[in-house]
């Protein structure tokens, strides 16, 4: 029925929070934020609740109230969680889910056992385990992920094996992967409600070098259709296995000629914003389907899509506007959806810009145009 009598909140009100309240205006739904005051998604949400997502008896105040609790980011005080759904509170995704994805040892650990095909790891449970991985790869290099707090490309660390043998006292923080060449990366958007499992066309992603956050990425990938058939059946068995409802961003890394599940996002993620303008039904949309037990939308792609991001240069401190932000508007088919935070820092998502076109040749030219007039004034 709509509106939904139901009340769903969502701990974190970032944009993920903000553009997950704005797709559930049009439906008159009710949707609820706990975080800081004013916070990006404040202005969107039905209610606003001021309370820290580090604190268990905060989270916990939030959810009594509500029909159902879910989250926008992973490094939360998951004990509250985990008392609402003792007392019968739906956590979507589950807690189970999220204390297996949150971890990123426990979520290798994960793939193994649902057979989910990985890139090469170790979560070193000595110094020796840490040193011996490391000098057993053949490559000069070495992938270094902290467990957990990791978001927005930090946590996660390309060194040289010299280097990274410095970190053996601190084993127990980190996850190893052998490092891959000439890697192609790729997301798959996949929707889990109570009438089944939908997936999204596949993504293809470019990061940036430095700060590893997504630059560009574009739908439909260049990819033969067997290979992306391959990587969305890969990505939901790998969902599949987790048993609970929600939307989750499957990252996979192709190699040579093998598809490996790199990480899993139990939430919107920075790999779906281009379904705003994209796809029949936003992964936004999806999102709040799945939490209100709506019938899944269609995720089919409508026209050839790309999404850049807007992100804070190296020297880009304090207030901010789009410099470009006219021509920008004047380009048929180009989107701008800034997040409304206060202020600008380096490396900081700020805002994506959504491209739209006819064919790949014209997407193509028309992102270019885009990421050169990308820069913000600050003052």
């Amino acid at each position: 029925m709509i509106p939904s009598l139901k009340k769903i909140g969502i701990i974190g009100g970032g944009q993920l929070g903000k553009m997950t309240c704005e797709a559930s205006l049009p439906m008159g739904l009710h949707i609820e934020i706990l975080d800081s005051e004013g916070c990006p998604a404040s202005i969107a949400a039905t209610n606003s609740v001021i309370g820290s997502i580090s604190s268990a008896e905060d989270i916990y105040t939030f959810g009594k109230s509500l029909d159902v609790i879910s989250y926008e980011i992973e490094s939360i005080a998951i004990e509250g969680l985990i008392r609402l759904q003792k007392e019968g509170k739906t956590i979507i995704p589950s807690v189970e889910a999220l204390q297996t994805i949150r971890d990123k040892g426990l979520q290798k650990k994960y793939y193994t056992k649902n057979n989910t095909p990985t890139i090469r790891f170790c979560v070193p449970e000595s110094r020796l385990d840490f040193e011996s991985f490391i000098n057993e790869c053949v490559e000069e290099k070495i992938v270094l992920k902290h467990r957990t707090g990791g978001y927005d490309g930090k946590g996660v660390e390309i060194l040289n094996k010299v280097d990274a043998l410095l970190r053996a006292d601190e084993f127990n923080n980190y996850l190893l992967e052998q490092f891959l060449e000439k890697i192609i990366e790729y997301s798959v958007i996949v929707a889990v409600g109570n009438d089944g499992i939908k997936t999204y066309p596949l993504v293809e992603m470019y990061f940036n070098e430095s700060s590893n956050l997504v630059e560009f990425l574009f739908s439909p990938a260049q990819i033969d259709s067997k290979t992306e058939m391959d990587c969305r059946d890969i990505a939901m068995h790998a969902v599949m296995g987790l048993n609970s409802k929600g939307l989750f961003a499957v990252e996979l890394i192709k190699h040579n000629n093998s598809i490996y599940v790199n990480e899993i996002a139990p939430r919107p993620h920075n790999s779906g914003h281009h379904t705003m303008e994209g796809c029949t039904t936003s992964q936004f949309e999806q999102f709040v389907r799945v939490l209100f037990d709506l019938p899944l939308g269609d995720t089919s792609l409508l026209m050839p899509c790309a999404m850049v991001n807007l992100v804070g240069g190296a020297n880009d401190i304090g207030n901010y506007q789009l410099e470009h932000g006219k021509e920008l508007l004047q380009m048929s088919g180009v989107y701008i959806h800034l997040y409304n935070k206060k202020d600008i820092k380096p490396n900081r998502k700020m805002g994506h810009i959504n491209i739209i076109a006819s064919n790949f040749e014209e997407l193509i030219e028309k992102a270019k145009r885009v990421q050169a007039l990308k820069t913000f004034n600050c003052f």
